[in-house]
């Protein structure tokens, strides 16, 4: 089938590349002629893992171009997979999805499937209809299609998703739809077909919910702090109750990227529209909001409120790891308060330097690997969780530091190995009761 995907960032760049892998005839459209050029020699804009290797598997099947008519009149489907920035008011802008709607109704030659990939507020199949109807002739099917996909895993959630959510509204939609989506669904997780506004509601509720879980094992971990429990343990016992599933209950300092913070918000605002208040979906965003500083309130307590002349070394800067997307990460909310305090912030991370430079609002030094990031720093500050800071040298990263002092926003050190070593060691809801087990079984407490 000939597909086209209006939209190269993330969502878009991701379904055309897996949907040519598929066998599918893809043209991949974007208004920006250099990262359509860029795309054509094979070097993509973003970074997740597998997907540069996929492009050159699939390059028999892929084209890249910035002419919007040319693609839609070739294509029989065409998704639309452009950004729904947040407003200032906390809704999502429509302004980019509607023009890529009316660029199709004018190029259209017959009929189309206009699928809406992007997060979309509920009602905007709706709305894109009635629109239609007014800018074209032909008949149109509109289709819901929201992306469940993380960064950093996403050609793995493409490729095996655990479900895939479609809303339309007529038995020749669903067909087309379950040809594009049978050859990625072999395992037996279902296509789950609906109305268009509850496919656009599914979304939301899958992100706000994650979001939810996050705030509220962050909360704990506060509370846990001082209380003089261990999260960790905590966690334990409440996830083996079975109706409790384990996944993102992991204490830290909050939540980023360009899909939790911007869809709560997006929740948020279409509840207070519609007169139905989502009150514990909004606690959930402003307890992420304090969680983002809470590494910053423990570095100004250790140092009782005088940073200036300090300098922090800082570990990651993406919002999570397998990713260099820096949208409202931690990191740069971390950075932002020290350098405005006085500190001098050092910083490492193994992908994202580039795009953080760009983003953040402050100037920080930059270091090239993370045992130069911490040379005669007062402190460390461990932000996002990549692989390489979860078993560093603790002997050789107390003779850097100029003084032993780690906050660690991510739990990814042991505690006790820490603090045995000479570390002042803080971390998110067990620096009061970390234990580990030595090889006889006996515990150590912190």
């Amino acid at each position: 089938m000939k597909i086209a995907v209006i939209g190269t960032g993330y969502v878009g760049l991701v379904a055309g590349v897996c949907f040519a892998d598929a066998g599918h005839h893809v043209l991949c459209v974007d208004r920006d002629a250099s990262k359509i050029a860029s795309l054509k020699e094979g070097r993509i804009p973003i970074y997740e893992p597998g997907l540069e290797d996929l492009l050159h598997q699939s390059r028999a099947r892929l084209e890249f171009t910035t002419d919007t008519a040319a693609a839609v009149r070739a294509a029989k489907v065409v998704f639309v997979a452009v950004g729904t920035p947040e407003k200032a008011d906390g809704s999502a802008d429509m302004a980019p999805t509607m023009a890529v709607v009316e660029a199709i109704c004018t190029a259209a030659n017959e009929k189309k499937y206009i699928v809406l990939k992007s997060t979309v507020p509920v009602g905007t199949a709706k709305i894109v209809k009635a629109r239609v109807a007014e800018l074209t002739k032909h008949p149109m099917e509109i289709v819901s299609n929201p992306e469940f996909l993380k960064e950093g895993a996403a050609i793995d959630d493409f490729l095996r998703p655990d479900r895939v959510v479609i809303g339309c509204a007529t038995q020749d939609a669903e067909d087309v739809m379950r040809e594009l989506y049978d050859p990625f669904v072999k395992n037996g997780n279902p296509i789950l077909f609906m109305d268009n506004a509850s496919a656009e509601m599914t979304k939301y509720a899958a992100n706000a919910f994650l979001s939810v879980k996050i705030s509220f094992i962050n909360e704990l971990a506060l509370l846990a702090d001082e209380l003089g429990a261990d999260i960790n343990q905590v966690r334990k016992g409440f996830t083996s109750d079975k109706r409790i599933n384990p996944a993102f209950f992991h204490p830290g300092v909050g939540f980023g990227g360009s899909c939790f913070p911007k869809d709560v918000k997006a929740l948020v605002h279409t509840g207070r529209a519609a007169g139905v208040p989502m009150a514990v979906v909004q606690a959930a965003d402003e307890a992420n909001d304090r969680q983002k500083l809470v590494l910053y309130d423990r570095i100004e307590k250790h140092f009782k409120g005088d940073l200036k002349g300090r300098t922090i070394a800082v570990w990651g800067l993406a919002f999570k790891p397998r990713t260099d997307d820096v949208r409202e990460a931690p990191a740069l909310y971390i950075i932002e308060k020290l350098v405005r305090a006085g500190a001098t912030v050092r910083a490492y991370d193994p992908v994202a330097m580039e795009t953080a430079r760009v983003a953040s609002s402050v100037k920080y030094e930059e270091a090239a690997t993370a045992l130069d990031c911490v040379k005669g720093a007062d402190a460390l500050a461990i932000v996002t969780e990549w692989n390489e800071f979860r078993s560093p040298d603790l002997e050789q990263l107390k003779t850097l530091l100029k003084q032993p002092v780690v906050f660690d926003g991510r739990n990814v050190l042991d505690p006790v190995k820490a603090s045995k070593v000479g570390f002042t060691y803080y971390c998110i809801g067990r620096q009061a009761v970390g234990q580990v087990s030595d090889q006889t079984g006996r515990k150590e407490k912190v």
